[in-house]
């Protein structure tokens, strides 16, 4: 006998809301890179080059939390999810408005709350990947 197992794939949805969470968490990793390349050299473009990547950031985790509400609403999410995310889009928020300061007055609160978004953003992506079980059922 045999016997074939039809297995769910992941939806669009669930691939663009992934790809949005790992997309943030690379720039904000490369924002930490570059506020670590200024704390050690103080050549002012590396905070530039911070402040545009925390932007790009923010626009992809707004995304995902608007991914996550739809899918809370459709209940396929629990509420810790957001909750990550949210934690995230707040300190991001922070971290770009202190990039906004003098170049020379951000650190070393910039790279405090860079690493800060950095694990929050991992934990986020960490947790949207773990609901993506094997053989794409949800």
């Amino acid at each position: 006998m045999v016997s074939t197992v039809d297995r769910l794939r992941p939806g669009g949805a669930h691939l663009f809301h992934a790809a949005t969470l790992a997309g943030a968490l690379a720039l904000f990793l490369v924002a930490l890179l570059t506020d670590w390349a200024y704390w050690s050299s103080y050549e002012i473009q590396w905070s530039n080059f911070a402040s545009w990547l925390l932007v790009g950031a923010m626009v992809l985790v707004s995304v995902a939390i608007i991914c996550e509400i739809f899918a809370l609403v459709r209940g396929g999410r629990s509420v810790v999810h957001i909750v990550v995310l949210v934690a995230t889009w707040l300190v991001g928020f922070f971290d770009a408005l202190h990039h906004g300061r003098d170049a020379w007055a951000i650190m070393p609160t910039a790279l405090v709350l860079s690493v800060i978004a950095v694990v929050l953003a991992f934990v986020a992506t960490w947790l949207s990947f773990a609901s993506l079980r094997a053989g794409g059922v949800r």
